[in-house]
């Protein structure tokens, strides 16, 4: 496959025997693929770029066209991997500066993701007056986040722009058959898109759950679907790259895993790359902690900390080959800040010496470094990347020996929650909790 994803470990495994965990990798790849492993019910993002179809994309295109047309805003609800994918895309294609700019179609912003009462005051402020839709997504219809996100702003619709505005401009994106919001939107008579049963949220960014806000965004669906279908024809061997490289590091001590981008644009891919890895890998006491970085902003904060910190980290670079758009330094005749050695070089150049010098920097600290490369930011290759990190995800998961699609811990911090908003049904817990404090 030309022109696509690479991964490069030439400073990252220096030393180390991978030759069995090569075997290992490619014993895991086999599990996955054929449904043999933990897990194997929520494998439907496996072959899902290739099933999807023209009638698919077509139905998702006429839903965002409504909604680009009738919408200054479009709101997307959904908390985990009901947001993180579609914003980690819209961002990574944005204009960084398009809040502040009119026109090109609805702004696509984002609740339920967190329960801040100011955040949803600011946005609500924001809508007022102004024609918006919602783009609501969740498989049960009752998650705390963006149930509550969701109350509050189908009722601001209904009474800002009137009931049949509001039926026109909420598209559910929910359980095929089942749950409260699949209820609602029957009731209501709401456009509605499935989120398959066998697709996890960390895993649905290609699903209409991410291809429908990406869509609103004003972003070639089309392209990205492309990418990844590239990606899980020929891409094997990357993600065997990767599998290998981040198990050989953790069995060596390196417990974290630090996703460092020069890329500003593509601050919340390594956020949806956070869920994506830490849901699916800290399981049974076990995994490599995810964590990220925007360089090189933070190599004034955490710059320190990656050079001279305790040697229990590696780092993976994700590095974008062209820009989309270039900007020269200009020549100043009195030069008090020193920086006419640079004068006519455009801002790449130096932002790319300044990405070999971090690596060769933590490298000689004693940071193992990894290199992921893409062409430049686009559909195309988010598509890829996407796809690339989904599959690598559950080999990797495998490899270290749990199940990469189930998530028991995240609802502990539910139940106390729920326990102690005296929930109806948690009484037992109530009063459990109420004796520990």
């Amino acid at each position: 496959m030309d022109n696509s994803i690479q991964v490069i470990s030439k400073y990252a495994l220096e030393g180390l025997d991978v030759q069995a965990l090569h075997n290992e990798a490619l014993a895991a790849k086999q599990t996955l693929e054929s449904g043999t492993g933990l897990g194997n019910d929520f494998l439907g993002w496996l072959h899902l770029p290739s099933s999807i179809d023209e009638q698919q994309l077509q139905a998702l295109e006429q839903t965002a066209g409504i909604l680009r047309q009738e919408c200054e805003y479009v709101i997307t609800i959904g908390i985990g991997g009901s947001y993180l994918g579609a914003k980690a895309i819209i961002e990574a294609l944005s204009d960084h500066f398009a809040a502040y700019k009119s026109g090109n179609g609805p702004k696509v912003l984002f609740a339920g993701s967190n329960i801040g009462e100011d955040y949803l005051y600011d946005l609500m402020d924001l809508v007022r007056g102004h024609k918006f839709g919602i783009i609501v997504i969740s498989k049960s219809g009752t998650t705390t986040e963006p149930g509550i996100a969701f109350r509050i702003f189908k009722d601001m619709l209904e009474k800002q722009e009137g009931k049949q505005f509001a039926q026109r401009n909420i598209v559910a994106v929910t359980d095929a058959r089942r749950g409260a919001l699949r209820n609602l939107a029957t009731q209501e008579g709401y456009a509605t898109y499935v989120i398959p049963d066998d697709v996890g949220g960390r895993f649905s960014v290609l699903t209409p759950v991410g291809l429908l806000p990406i869509a609103v965004a004003g972003f070639d669906i089309r392209a990205l679907v492309a990418g990844a279908v590239e990606m899980e024809k020929d891409g094997d061997e990357q993600v065997l790259n990767y599998a290998i490289a981040r198990n050989a590091l953790y069995q060596n001590g390196k417990k974290i895993e630090i996703l460092a981008n020069f890329t500003p644009r593509l601050h919340f891919l390594a956020e949806w790359w956070k869920q994506l890895y830490g849901e699916s890998e800290g399981k049974g006491h076990k995994g490599i902690f995810p964590a990220s970085v925007d360089f090189t902003t933070d190599l004034h904060s955490m710059g320190q900390m990656i050079q001279d910190g305790e040697r229990t980290l590696f780092e993976t670079v994700l590095s974008v080959g062209d820009q989309q758009h270039e900007v020269l330094i200009p020549s100043d005749e009195a030069d008090l800040d020193g920086l006419n050695y640079l004068a006519g070089k455009n801002v790449d150049y130096v932002n790319k010496m300044a990405e070999l010098g971090t690596r060769l920097a933590h490298v000689d600290g004693g940071v193992p470094n990894l290199l992921i490369t893409i062409p430049t930011v686009n559909e195309r290759y988010l598509g890829q990347l996407i796809y690339f990190f989904e599959k690598a995800c559950g080999v990797s998961g495998y490899m270290l020996g749990v199940n990469p699609f189930d998530q028991p811990g995240v609802e502990a911090y539910k139940k106390n929650m729920f326990a102690l908003l005296e929930k109806p049904g948690y009484e037992e817990a109530t009063a459990a909790i109420k004796a520990r404090f």
